[in-house]
């Protein structure tokens, strides 16, 4: 792997584009704003909810693609990897049917402890370094937002 510290840009500008939901949806909910195309703060709510989950499952497939590749390598670590690529998708899940504001805290936790984790890839030399500033940094994002929203909402 390489030890570039600094993100390509493709993935760097497709990360934080990926944000723009998290901090749109999370700043309006504070201010009491309601965003077009929504009918109320709760159906923004739900909408930063959903979006939520959805990123949680798509950082869990990653993972499930880097297990794959570890489990073809005679890596050991894979079946620890498949386990961590499948817990953030079931926890979205669960965190969906939670009420609010426990809902918003739940994937609180789950993304600042999956970015964590993601990081713990490129410590374990699996992904290059930047990838794994990437992710600390976005989640780090992900869940301030999704924080902001959970202390608006509680």
């Amino acid at each position: 792997m390489s030890s570039s510290a600094s993100s390509p840009r493709v993935p760097l500008l497709l990360g934080v584009a990926g944000l723009i939901p998290f901090a749109g949806l999370s700043l309006a909910l504070a201010s009491g704003f309601v965003l077009p195309l929504f009918a109320d703060d709760d159906s923004m709510r739900v909408a930063l909810v959903g979006y939520g989950v959805a990123i949680l499952s798509f950082l869990g497939g990653v993972r499930w693609g880097l297990a794959i590749r570890e489990s073809e390598a005679g890596d050991g670590k894979a079946n620890r990897d498949f386990i961590i690529a499948v817990v953030p998708a079931l926890i979205g899940w669960f965190a969906w049917f939670q009420p609010s504001p426990a809902d918003l805290w739940w994937l609180v936790v789950a993304h600042v402890v999956l970015a964590l984790l993601d990081y713990g890839l490129a410590c374990r030399i699996i992904v290059p370094e930047w990838y794994g500033r990437l992710r600390l940094a976005l989640g780090g994002a992900a869940a301030a937002c999704l924080m902001l929203a959970a202390i608006v909402a509680g």
